[in-house]
């Protein structure tokens, strides 16, 4: 198979391509084109890629290309998993919404509106180049804001493209040892939107095994997410949330840390970059970068069970061997709703269990969200929307709405002042008016 990756100088390509070095399953990946507009940046991935590939038999063949309609030709696979603006972005996200006293995370509240209002309009032209060069391409997306990026492209791609995260599974892997349980037999009843969902349980053998946990404290608080919400509130909420949901149950301690993650790691991979890119230096920066994810939310170090979380490029795999091989999987995966949520209508992208094969991946029915959540849900789907209404209009009205709309916004004098330093920083956001 020939799969293709934009984005493919990207710092965790490597983690798919030691998946492939791994995958010895009829109709793996035979072929990897990486497709980047940085030319250093891929050259750099691909020196990382070369030495692993050594001695590997049946590796591969890589091959990297600046040139969008040169990758597409032949995709049977493409993950789409682009940066609009860089790091260099994110860091701007990030302090622009500290100034305003809201949070800047690139996937939540202000700066998630910011960073999909210049993604969505890259990821439509991609979207529509697929559509027309490699239209038998299935699309798997890695692209942050995943469930409203995802969206954006299925409107030209249909079910051929599939929202992923790694937030899910992980959650529901620390879950699952926690209890003693192994996740791949169990069923994960977990639902909502991207970094926006809740696991309500999981079941084993006919039985819901998540009561037994919130009803003991010391093993509820063993893992990440039991320390990050406390055993009194995920009980009150009968729940485990996805660790993103601390930015909206903990808001006013998420913007006081002053957190500057993507300064951070603009800094560390800048470093990898313009350094000598060997495997060995890529590995020591990616552990750093594991260790340090969302450590603004903790008061020790992650444990190992912690790091072990979902492995974005074990599901992109899991996904793509179901689908060209027709065998039945399930998967959280981020999804058209059909009418598996009432409260959406049936285009709007959930993250929920599907049933994935060869025709593709269909989400399984689930019981109704909590009045709490359905509220959320619906309010950031409402921004979504507003995000991919500006997107399409070029409307600075659109773009405010998104804006003044989002739960972790509080003022639409916020919402403007947070517009207009936006458009003043991004050349990407100069189409709206």
């Amino acid at each position: 198979m020939r799969l293709v990756i934009l984005g493919g100088g990207g710092f965790r390509v490597p983690l798919v391509h030691r998946a492939l070095l791994a995958d010895r399953t009829p109709g793996r990946v035979t072929e990897l084109v990486l497709h980047d507009l940085d030319r250093g940046r891929l050259d750099a991935i691909g020196r990382v890629l070369a030495e692993r590939s050594e001695g590997v038999p049946d590796a591969p063949v890589v091959t990297a290309t600046t040139d969008l309609d040169e990758a597409l030709r032949g995709a049977d696979f493409v993950f789409s998993a682009i940066r609009v603006g860089g790091l260099e972005g994110r860091a701007v996200d990030e302090r622009i919404a500290q100034e305003q006293g809201v949070l800047g995370q690139e996937t939540v509240g202000a700066g998630g509106i910011a960073y999909a209002l210049r993604t969505v309009p890259v990821a439509v032209d991609i979207a529509r180049r697929i559509a027309a060069i490699a239209p038998r391409a299935w699309v798997i997306n890695f692209t942050n804001p995943a469930g409203v990026v995802t969206e954006a492209m299925s409107h030209h791609l249909g079910d051929r493209v599939i929202g992923i995260c790694d937030s899910p599974v992980g959650l529901g892997r620390r879950v699952a040892r926690a209890l003693g349980a192994d996740l791949d037999t169990a069923w994960p009843d977990y639902v909502g939107l991207n970094h926006l969902g809740w696991l309500r349980g999981l079941h084993v053998g006919g039985e819901d095994l998540l009561p037994r946990l919130l009803a003991d404290p010391a093993r509820l608080e063993s893992f990440e997410e039991g320390r990050l919400f406390g055993a009194d509130w995920l009980r009150a909420l009968g729940a485990i949330p996805n660790e993103y949901l601390h930015y909206y149950y903990d808001t006013r301690e998420a913007v006081a840390s002053g957190a500057a993650r993507g300064a951070f790691l603009l800094e560390q991979q800048q470093g990898f970059y313009a350094g000598e890119p060997s495997f060995a230096n890529w590995d020591r920066t990616r552990l750093e970068r594991e260790a340090t994810y969302m450590a603004e939310t903790r008061a020790e170090e992650r444990d190992s069970g912690d790091l072990d979380g979902g492995g974005y490029e074990q599901v992109a795999l899991a996904l793509m061997h179901a689908i060209a091989n027709d065998r039945r999987a399930t998967l959280i995966l981020n999804v058209p709703n059909g009418s598996t949520l009432s409260i959406l209508d049936s285009d709007a992208v959930v993250e929920v269990p599907s049933l994935v094969d060869g025709n593709g991946a269909r989400p399984l029915s689930v019981n109704p969200l909590a009045d709490h959540a359905a509220g959320l849900v619906t309010s950031v789907k409402a921004v979504d929307r507003a995000i991919l209404a500006a997107a399409a209009s070029g409307s600075r009205a659109d773009a405010l709405r998104a804006f003044a709309l989002h739960p972790l916004v509080d003022s639409v004098g916020v919402a403007r002042r947070l517009l207009d330093g936006y458009r003043a920083h991004h050349p990407g956001l100069a189409y709206l008016s």
